[in-house]
Parts: structure tokens; C-alpha cells; sequence
């Protein structure tokens, strides 16, 4: 086993700060987009397209509606909840880099 510090056994790619395109600002921006899209497809069925009650939506369009807002809102969630988490921890590496130069 060798005795060397961890940082000076880890790769010098992994040590590097994020690059401009490691696709944080990709998954922020279509996570948001989804989980906007979900949202308003949810007030538009709850608005105007008759709502919906515990057999579902209550119109064609309400069913499209619904649909639309259980797809958006659960993968788009993910999405932003990723691009969150990759954006803390670029903003980590970064602080981490310039704290020790």
C-alpha cells in the first residue's frame, strides 16, 4: 500500500475544476422547463378543462392534460434536482481550488 496523500494519488482529470461543458446549465435548463410544463399543464387542467376527481380527469383534453403534467413533473424533477446537485458541487470544486492556491 502506498503511503503517498490521497490527492496526490488521484488523477489530474478528476482533480480539475467542471468544464463549461459538463451539461450542469443543460440539466437546469430542461429540468426547469419540464417541471414548468408539468405545472402549467396541471393549473390548465384544474382551470379549464374540467379538473379531474378520483376516476381521473373528466374531459379528453383534462386526460391529455393530466398526462402531460404526470410525465413532466416527476422526470423533470430529476432532472433539476440533478442539475441542482452538479451545480453545488461545481461551485464546491471551484471554491475547493481556489482556497488551496
Amino acid at each position: 500500500m502506498s503511503r503517498m496523500p490521497v490527492s496526490e494519488r488521484t488523477p489530474e482529470s478528476s482533480k480539475r475544476t467542471a468544464s463549461a461543458s459538463d451539461g450542469t446549465r443543460q440539466l437546469l435548463q430542461w429540468g426547469s422547463s419540464m417541471v414548468g410544463a408539468g405545472i402549467l399543464a396541471a393549473v390548465l387542467l384544474q382551470a379549464f378543462l374540467g379538473g379531474f376527481g378520483p376516476t381521473g380527469a373528466s374531459t379528453n383534453t383534462g386526460w391529455f392534460a393530466l398526462i402531460i403534467a404526470l410525465m413532466c413533473l416527476p422526470f423533470g424533477g430529476l432532472l433539476l434536482t440533478l442539475g441542482i446537485a452538479k451545480w453545488f458541487r461545481n461551485r464546491s470544486l471551484q471554491r475547493g481550488t481556489t482556497h488551496r492556491d
